[in-house]
């Protein structure tokens, strides 16, 4: 049975499968077969789960005893990013210390989505422990942009992303620390939302900076994005930063919202035709009703210094833990020491050497309260000035990203200009507050015609408004991105 799966949509495939028209194994087949096609070229999966056809089969038994009382994500085909843990399977986090190592339980967020009945197809592949912007510098190869295969899909969720971008799956779980699920959803083309910080549990998700990490969902529309939140959030025991569960609760708002723009954008460098782009999303915003006005944020420009202080910290006291002892590689050595030193200088790839230093170093006696402290500091200003900016605004908007999707090799030897690229994304997480990446447009690079995306940044646990914003903008201009 031919399936169209560019045009598929969660909500579409819900209804056929509801209907009978075709099975949860169909579709599995269907999306397996786009994977055997395209993905030696993508290289959006590191694994294809040789148990997919058996979770299908499972979503039709599912199917056959509720009928059309399924869940929505019932048979749905997911890419899960390689640092989710999903029971049995290896979990390498893009990284050769942990190639081997294979997940002794299901995070929350899988557990959520294998009660419903949803696929997990394979592995997506990352930047090595979520450190990066391109997908360059996962150990088991780089990614390529479904777009324009000499383009980066972004980091580090870049392989998921590519997978549904190129028709891989039909949605996928990412991890946000700084962008990393907006990034590449804005540079494939497909939306992507970093939720509330404690909304989605994050247990089962290999930490890198705790205090920023979150797991988000990367969709074809803002309406298959809120099912897939809605099935994975809630409350969580297992996770100490787990919010209440504040289900059913929702805000009273005009349909006619103030949206406010950060007067900073001023002195960020965006490329031209991104700016237009940009300015022309402005434009719908207010055909359709909305305000749009200037905001101050006075301390946000101190985001990404503080950011890159903050997630080194964290990250060189959660990848402590992988020293050849417990799990993972193991490098033999003369003393107990040389296995450390040999292990971690075998498995680690030279982007988290270089953050493993650096928040070693700030984290240390002599420069604890110069570095480390100032950031805490800021990173609570930064935060208190945007509860203030909510109580006149209802959004903040900013492009996704200052360009398009970059060519691989561009950056990689330039660590700072490659940090740059996170400017619009990081905020949110250092307040800890959702944030919507959704297709703006396209833009010309060459021959290539590259997405570029819209940023919607809420108040706390305004994630269901941002969601509304971005199902209205889509029904306006309905762009079509995935190739």
């Amino acid at each position: 049975m031919s399936i169209d799966l560019k045009k598929l949509t969660i909500t579409e495939a819900h209804t056929r499968l509801a209907q009978k028209d075709w099975s949860a194994l169909e579709l599995t087949d269907a999306y397996l077969s786009v994977i055997e096609e395209r993905d030696p070229a993508i290289h959006s999966y590191l694994e294809v789960f040789d148990d997919a056809r058996e979770n299908a089969r499972r979503a039709d038994a599912l199917i056959r005893e509720k009928g059309k009382d399924i869940h929505p994500l019932t048979g749905i085909p997911f890419s899960i990013k390689d640092n989710i843990l999903i029971k049995g399977h290896v979990a390498s986090c893009g990284s050769k210390i942990l190639e081997k190592y294979r997940a002794a339980y299901d995070a929350t967020a899988v557990v959520r989505l294998r009660d419903e009945g949803a696929v997990f197809l394979g592995r997506g592949n990352m930047d090595e422990f979520a450190m990066g912007s391109s997908t360059e510098r996962s150990a088991f190869g780089t990614t390529k942009n479904p777009h324009d295969i000499s383009r980066a899909p972004g980091g580090s969720s870049g392989g998921p992303a590519a997978a549904v971008a190129m028709g891989g799956a039909l949605a996928a779980l990412g991890s946000d620390t700084g962008g990393s699920v907006r990034q590449p959803a804005s540079f494939c083309g497909i939306v992507g939302l970093k939720p509330t910080y404690g909304s989605v549990s994050r247990f089962g998700l290999v930490a890198m900076a705790s205090s920023l990490d979150q797991i988000g969902p990367f969709a074809k529309t803002a309406a298959d994005a809120r099912i897939i939140f809605e099935a994975i959030s809630g409350h969580d025991p297992m996770d100490s930063t787990s919010l209440p569960d504040r289900s059913g609760q929702k805000a009273e708002r005009s349909e006619k919202l103030t949206i406010g723009i950060p007067s900073f954008m001023d002195e960020v460098k965006v490329d031209d035709d991104v700016l237009k782009n940009f300015e022309e999303s402005i434009a719908i915003l207010k055909k359709m009703g909305h305000t749009i006005t200037t905001v101050v944020l006075p301390n946000v420009q101190y985001s990404l210094p503080v950011y890159y202080i903050i997630m080194p910290a964290e990250a060189s006291t959660n990848l402590a833990r992988f020293d050849g002892v417990r799990y993972g590689l193991h490098k033999e050595g003369e003393n107990l020491f040389e296995d450390y030193t040999k292990t971690r200088g075998a498995g680690f790839g030279a982007e988290v050497r270089r953050r493993i230093l650096l928040g070693t170093y700030v984290l240390s006696a002599g420069y604890y309260d110069a570095y480390y402290t100032q950031a805490t500091i800021l990173r609570r200003q930064i935060t208190a000035d945007f509860e203030n900016v909510f109580a006149d605004v209802d959004a903040i908007l900013t492009p996704t990203s200052p360009t398009p999707a970059f060519a691989l090799g561009e950056r990689t030897d330039d660590p700072l200009r490659m940090y740059s690229s996170d400017v619009f994304t990081v905020p949110a997480n250092i307040g800890g507050l959702p944030a919507l990446s959704i297709p703006s447009g396209f833009v010309k690079r060459g021959t290539a015609s590259l997405p570029v995306g819209l940023q919607f940044t809420g108040a706390h646990l305004d994630d269901s408004l941002l969601l509304d914003i971005g199902e209205a903008f889509e029904r306006e201009t309905e762009y079509s991105f995935i190739v």
